[in-house]
């Protein structure tokens, strides 16, 4: 048996190091802390890294854009228009069915296929779906989107909040 061998019993527990208590034990006078200095001292402010340029000032400040107009679709696809069962499809029936939520405007993609005749209503097609949606004998109905047309209300509070 080595010293690299030695382990302490299985279920022991070693009570933790109480420092800044006296001379008695080790961790008095600075308690590990070092001489003076602000890491001496209470807690150093949150963020910081001992004088390295904290990773928020390392990051860029505003690069980028994101389009507050921006139109957002919730996707249907053709296998789930399929598996509903309903000749009339809108999106109040796939918000029913749980397909998307209350609120939101519906795109149906043309991912797996149609063997029967539906109508579907919906805010936009690809034209995948709407080929095979009218190759399967239904037909397609662009609704119009809820904010009229043009472009939609800006989002972000920035935006949102003048």
């Amino acid at each position: 048996m080595k010293v690299h061998d030695l382990a302490p019993a299985p279920g022991s527990t070693r009570a933790r190091r109480r420092v800044g208590r006296g001379i008695a034990g080790k961790g008095g006078k600075t308690a590990g802390r070092g001489t003076k200095g602000a890491g001496a001292r209470d807690n150093p402010k949150p963020g910081f890294e001992g004088g390295q340029l904290p990773l928020t000032q390392r990051i860029p400040k505003l690069k980028g854009f994101k389009n507050p107009f921006r139109v957002e679709y919730t996707i249907v696809n053709l296998s789930a228009v399929e598996r509903l069962g309903a000749t009339e499809v809108n999106p109040e029936v796939l918000r029913q069915a749980g397909l998307v939520h209350k609120r939101g405007l519906v795109k149906v993609l043309g991912v797996g296929q149609l063997t029967r005749r539906v109508n579907v209503s919906a805010h936009a097609f690809s034209r995948s779906a709407a080929a095979a949606i009218e190759a399967a004998g239904g037909s397609t109905h662009i609704l119009p989107p809820p904010f009229g047309h043009g472009r939609p209300p800006a989002k972000g509070n920035a935006l949102t909040s003048r």
